[in-house]
């Protein structure tokens, strides 16, 4: 009994000892780093304290010092070991090849993971949350890619200190605990122009680049739409709306051939590609970051009424990518899930509306972004993902098109499942699957002076 008494007397002081710290940060004015010096916020009235404000605007100078290297030492690494392998006459094998560099990026990266492990705060916010999630996971996603790790032949990760750390800082902002999309995009913070990446490469860059690019246009799309849902599509002031979202998607369009003409297909398939692979945290596989990985594009196929909420391969694919988007694209995915589409609320007006010059007006506009979102998609499958994975991969053998997909499936098997995805964005006509084609038609004849853009894609082709 003394023993206990005793351990609990230990543990009501340590709880004691925590609550005064922070109660004597609370009380204690809010302060920024600049330039190497704390500077107190200053408000109208006074010092503002941490009590009145949640403004963090620094890491931890642990999380700094990952950050640094990430942005540093370990893109020089990583750049000097794919030049080494595409060097090679066979460029897949990396087992063997550049292994004092392989174990310093291992070691180094190990020593500030170990520090933020043993700190246990990785800076309060989300900013700085969120950016040693990416920087663990890119550390992770590194040591995958140069095969020091491989789901294949483990049962739980070689790294269980990354892997505590990632677990523990997703598990804090409701993600998955590896490096996203988003970590290379859309919240991929730029410091004197350089972007984070993995390598210094051209064509790593291009691909980010053209990549976050169409990620923002596709959000603006989304945008649009999702204030039409607002408005009512019968509101004659819809007609900016629509506008916007076709811009957008002439944007998407525009950045997809850039980046198609530009990329080189075996840089970018040896060097770029591989790290985006599955790989273990703790006992759990979980896929690679996929480009897909945000809300907008979900919200235009909801809102456009392409793709339902209720399909259930619909349903099953934003279920699993839900955890690897942002928690406020993951909000903003569940508000549009409760919404009517766009083609149904226009449905519901044919019968009796059809003749209206807003009718007439709104469903042509729709149409058109209708249109240009299948384009886009038909462009992104056929002209990005067939090139750039599927060509290139007919030259491996079965060893080497192991774990080629960031999904993990294999790669005929994502092939199919992205055709599917493809062809409801098309409406294609086809009756082995759930596409909206009778109703898009069905609008389509209700509408005057509608023609299907020349060349447009189906699945046929």
């Amino acid at each position: 009994m003394k023993r206990a008494s005793a351990a609990s007397d230990d543990l009501e002081a340590e709880l004691d000892h925590r609550i005064g710290v922070r109660l004597a940060v609370l009380r204690s004015p809010a302060r920024v780093i600049f330039r190497g010096q704390a500077h107190d916020i200053v408000g109208p009235r006074g010092p503002v304290y941490n009590s009145q404000t949640s403004l963090q605007v620094r890491m931890s100078r642990r999380a700094e010092a990952f950050e640094h290297w990430i942005r540093t030492s370990f893109v020089q690494m990583n750049t000097e070991l794919e030049n080494l392998y595409f060097a090679k006459e066979h460029r897949a094998q990396v087992i063997g090849c550049g292994d004092p560099i392989k174990a310093s990026l291992r070691d180094e990266g190990h020593a500030h993971v170990v520090a933020l492990l043993a700190e246990g705060n990785t800076g309060e916010g989300f900013d700085s949350a969120y950016g040693v999630l990416g920087s663990v996971g890119l550390y992770l996603g590194a040591l995958r890619r140069h095969e020091l790790t491989n789901p294949a032949r483990e049962e739980r990760s070689p790294f269980p200190e990354a892997s505590s750390l990632a677990l523990h800082v997703g598990a804090s902002l409701g993600m998955a605990p590896r490096f996203s999309t988003g970590h290379l995009a859309t919240h991929n913070r730029a410091r004197a122009g350089v972007r984070k990446s993995f390598t210094s490469l051209r064509d790593e860059f291009l691909f980010i680049d053209e990549n976050t690019r169409g990620i923002l246009s596709l959000q603006r799309a989304a945008d649009a739409l999702a204030s039409i849902v607002h408005l009512g599509v019968s509101s004659p002031v819809a007609d900016v709306m629509f506008d916007a979202a076709k811009q957008a998607l002439r944007d998407v369009r525009r950045f997809n051939d850039r980046l198609m003409n530009q990329l080189d297909v075996e840089r970018f398939f040896y060097s770029v590609r591989p790290y985006y692979k599955p790989y273990r945290v703790g006992r759990q596989e979980y896929r690679g970051a996929n480009a897909g990985d945000f809300s907008g594009i979900n919200e235009i196929d909801l809102l456009l009424g392409l793709c339902r909420a209720n399909d259930p391969y619909y349903a099953q694919l934003l279920v699993d990518k839900m955890l690897f988007m942002l928690p406020s694209d993951q909000a903003r995915l569940r508000d549009c899930m409760t919404r009517t589409s766009l083609l149904d609320e226009l449905l519901s007006f044919v019968e009796e509306h059809q003749p209206a010059d807003w009718f007439q007006q709104n469903a042509l506009a729709y149409l058109e972004v209708c249109d240009l979102f299948g384009q886009a998609a038909a462009q992104h499958h056929d002209g990005l993902v067939r090139r750039f994975i599927e060509g290139p991969a007919a030259d491996l053998d079965e060893r080497g098109l192991e774990g080629i997909t960031a999904s993990g499936p294999p790669l005929p098997v994502l092939m199919h499942s992205l055709e599917v995805l493809r062809d409801l964005r098309l409406a294609a006509d086809r009756r082995d699957i759930a596409t909206r084609h009778d109703d898009l038609d069905k609008l389509r004849r209700a509408v005057r002076g509608y023609r299907r853009p020349a060349g447009a894609p189906d699945a046929s082709q």
